[in-house]
């Protein structure tokens, strides 16, 4: 059994991030830039006003107060969207709205709570603080050509934001990991399916295609596929020829109807991983094709849930084209209740956690615990870790928790 901080190495080794590819705006949530964004856009386009008010020459308006006001005529009123006709000259002022462009001459602006209108003059009751106060000058914010956007980032609404205001219509993003989907075992079917003696509902084709795209990949389910060596062959064959990555659950242990990894062998594969240290999920296999990752995950839905979290999540983030940071992460939290593993595994305890007085604090899931009981998954967000050699945690001591 390969130990899992060597199973993730390994694994993050194998894999590259994926080719990049043009999509439209709108597509980009969520994606990775694959190349650094420019634009021959400043920012601010223009010298604007960053309030209503008035625009003045600070020269006339540098001793105004409410004793003695400085009185200045209005020569032309400024909304956003309109280009300024006339150039403001000594004694004279522009209203002007939020955004609007300064006119010529123009050079401050006093706020509108500051002023008095009388018909065409305005009464500017106190200075301005200091010249050029209230103007955004053109490219304060951003000067076109130099550096907008970085390699690597990931897009959420503020990057949108920032390429839609630059004209990015068009965006060069890594390619969203294909990802397909198999579960193996004749005891299995849909959720639609009435339930025979016998049979199990595959939760896993859900489970793993939700993560996926959580992820931000493209899941491709596949279906159930029966415990028959020759189907499954050609189910294996089939996800290969049309994804990135193959996610199968079950048919990776040492049972008489486990033919994955024989499965692997006869299409090619190179098998690398076959078993990992660690507790629910031990059964895990990881081959590779050309340009293909393969995760043959225990079928056990627990064990499955946990060994993706733990190895095909890293995986996924490579590919997907994060720059760093794909390893799992974990953080230091303390238990609530006493916690306990044989020592012989790394084990993993799901639960809930909770950041109190701004430390995290763990919390085992209520119900039944056992590697077979996929109910009490519900509402969890995190994997405590018991180390191997380790066989208890006491409540009020210190385990590390992977967030999921």
């Amino acid at each position: 059994m390969m130990p899992a901080k060597q199973a993730e190495e390994l694994i993050l080794n194998l894999v590259e991030p994926l080719g990049a590819e043009d999509v439209e705006l709108r597509s980009t949530r969520d994606r990775i830039l694959a190349t650094a964004v420019t634009s021959h856009l400043d920012f601010p386009h223009w010298d604007n006003s960053a309030m209503d008010g008035y625009a003045v020459r600070f020269e006339d308006v540098k001793s105004a107060s409410a004793e003695t006001p400085a009185v200045l005529e209005i020569v032309e009123e400024i909304p956003a969207g309109y280009q300024p006709q006339k150039s403001v000259l000594s004694g004279q002022a522009a209203r002007i709205l939020t955004g609007s462009v300064m006119p010529q001459g123009a050079d401050t602006i006093v706020i509108q709570e500051e002023t008095k209108r009388e018909g065409g003059q305005v009464l500017i009751l106190k200075s301005p603080a200091e010249p050029q106060a209230f103007v955004r000058h053109r490219g304060a914010f951003y000067q076109a050509g130099s550096l907008l956007l970085p390699a690597g980032l990931a897009l959420k609404a503020p990057e949108i934001a920032v390429l839609a205001a630059a004209q990015c219509n068009q965006v060069c993003v890594y390619r969203r990991p294909r990802v397909a989907i198999l579960s193996t075992g004749s005891e299995l079917v849909t959720p639609d399916r009435p339930l025979q003696p016998g049979q199990i509902v595959d939760s896993n084709q859900y489970a793993l295609a939700a993560l996926v795209e959580q992820m931000g990949g493209e899941a491709i389910p596949l279906g159930i596929v029966a415990d028959q060596p020759e189907a499954l062959k050609a189910a294996i064959a089939h996800a290969v020829s049309i994804s990135d990555v193959v996610l199968s659950s079950g048919g990776v242990s040492v049972g008489d109807y486990d033919y994955v990894d024989r499965i692997l062998a006869e299409l090619g594969a190179q098998i690398h991983i076959r078993a990992v240290a660690v507790r629910p999920g031990k059964p895990l296999t990881v081959a590779t094709f050309p340009n293909v990752i393969y995760f043959g995950l225990p079928g056990n839905p627990v064990s499955a849930l946990v060994t993706f979290w733990r190895f095909v999540q890293p995986a996924l983030r490579k590919l997907s084209g994060w720059p760093h940071g794909w390893e799992s992460t974990f953080v230091q939290a303390k238990t609530r209740q006493d916690l306990r593993s044989d020592g012989k595994r790394e084990s993993y305890l799901w639960g809930q956690l909770h950041l109190v007085n701004g430390l995290y604090e763990f919390s085992l899931t209520t119900g039944s615990y056992s590697s077979g009981n996929l109910i009490n998954l519900a509402g969890t967000n995190c994997l405590g870790m018991i180390s191997i050699g380790q066989t208890q945690i006491t409540a009020g001591d210190a385990l590390q928790v992977l967030q999921t």
